[in-house]
């Protein structure tokens, strides 16, 4: 029985532990001599892949002219590719990405999220869905502030919700960092109800705002 390679693309919300178990497949299959290349793209801490659990490893940036399919060729004999970021990754990598598959018999494990601030989707991670042999949605659920299952990623300057903007820009989940970043429902993403909001609300006694 011939097994063939497949592209796998899993999603989720910050928080969904995408970047740990990007970490744990590199990790078990490197120990156990299998080859393979870890891959980012505009990791919070550079050239490395980072989880919230404080868990790293070395990667390869994924510049916007570099070229996945050459990369992979040039390094090879390999058998998987990790690519953490997936989100920002270019549709002509995600295409390189599916090559590198059929053409070397490659395994590849994509991992990113699916829409950005705006609830609209990457234009990468967009094509990995249209190219994927495997998608899936990660079951580690990141909660909203409301203790809901969170599916939207909220962009907030200044402590403030914002919904327009450059659909790629890198900031921090940090409280009180200038750009930030924070998951909610899709109910107070729609109205714009941080948890800041909320907080600012029920101290004042006020009614949490809506957004048409």
């Amino acid at each position: 029985m011939i097994v063939m390679a497949t592209l796998r693309f899993s999603y989720g919300t910050m928080g969904s532990g995408k970047s740990t178990l990007a970490l744990q497949i590199h990790h078990n299959m490197s120990s156990r001599g299998v080859s393979g290349l870890l891959l980012t793209k505009l990791d919070r801490d550079g050239s490395q892949v980072t989880s919230r659990l404080g868990v790293s490893a070395p990667a390869i940036d994924v510049s916007l002219d570099l070229d996945l399919f050459e990369l992979t060729n040039d390094h090879m004999p390999l058998q998987f590719l990790v690519c953490d970021e997936a989100q920002f990754y270019s549709v002509e990598q995600c295409d390189q990405l599916a090559r590198v598959v059929d053409g070397l018999g490659i395994d590849v494990f994509a991992f990113g999220i699916l829409a950005d601030f705006r609830t609209k989707l990457f234009p990468g991670s967009a094509r990995l869905v249209e190219l994927a042999d495997r998608v899936n949605t990660l079951q580690v659920e990141a909660l909203c502030w409301c203790g809901s299952r969170a599916t939207h990623n909220a962009r907030t300057v200044g402590g403030v919700m914002v919904v327009e903007g450059e659909q790629v820009v890198v900031g921090d989940v940090a409280p009180g960092a200038e750009v930030a970043y924070e998951v909610l429902c899709r109910r107070h993403h729609m109205r714009q109800v941080t948890a800041r909001v909320s907080r600012a609300a029920h101290t004042s006694s006020l009614p949490l705002p809506f957004k048409e």
